[in-house]
């Protein structure tokens, strides 16, 4: 009886080839499948946050976090955030969606307080601070897309500018501090940046099979501008 031969090295896995490289129309499919990842995310989110205002849940956890130092909600939301984002980055389906929803949970959670306050002091800014980041979403992804400008110069200065923001944060926590209407301007205008940026690397350089990473990636920096957008209309 001759021996078994051991199987044979596995070879290595191809690179992936981003979706620009595989011509104009793999790039588009590629690009409204992130879209409508996109648009899944944003339908999910107002669907918790439905679930949440009409079961009474958001007045209660709004009460609840009233006592809590704001800090263990933000390094909660972080952690969260960070598992999310790493699970989007997966290789499995599965673990990719479920990153995705998770994130969108997080950002449910921590947007409650402020939507609860709004629908009270002044219901209208909600419409109008989402009518707001949808357009600016729009336009930036418009120039994004079409510019021959390279934006990858701004990776540095997005993630040096949310390092000092967090930094703000913490200090006007620690110290019971108003940032005021100024720190919500910049961060849209880092929100903004971050559209551009990221739409840029999606649409050039991300790999045809990473849609749902890219919808993530997208769907933080379009939250973040809604959220800032509805806490600088809520101080008029």
């Amino acid at each position: 009886m001759s021996a078994s031969r051991p199987a044979p090295p596995a070879a290595p896995a191809a690179p992936a080839i981003p979706a620009a490289q595989m011509g104009a129309a793999a790039q588009r499919a590629f690009m409204v499948r992130v879209y409508a990842h996109l648009l899944a995310a944003m339908a999910a989110f107002v669907g918790l946050e439905y679930v949440l205002f009409t079961t009474g849940l958001a007045e209660a956890f709004t009460v609840a976090i009233g006592g809590v130092n704001w800090l263990l909600i933000l390094g909660g939301f972080m952690v969260a955030s960070w598992v999310a984002q790493r699970a989007t980055a997966s290789g499995s389906r599965g673990v990719q969606y479920a990153g995705l929803f998770g994130l969108v949970a997080a950002y449910a959670l921590v947007f409650t307080p402020l939507l609860y306050i709004a629908s009270i002091e002044q219901p209208g800014a909600i419409g109008l601070a989402a009518v707001i980041t949808l357009a600016g979403f729009v336009a930036l992804s418009g120039i994004a897309i079409t510019t021959a400008v390279d934006f990858s110069w701004m990776r540095s200065l997005l993630m040096w500018g949310g390092v000092a923001a967090l930094g703000l944060i913490v200090v006007a926590v620690l110290f019971g501090l108003d940032l005021g209407a100024w720190f919500s301007i910049g961060m849209i205008a880092l929100a903004g940046g971050a559209v551009l940026h990221d739409t840029q690397r999606i649409h050039r350089h991300m790999p045809a099979n990473r849609e749902v990473g890219a919808a993530a990636s997208l769907f933080g920096s379009v939250a973040m501008m809604f959220y800032y957008v509805l806490r600088l209309l809520l101080r008029r």
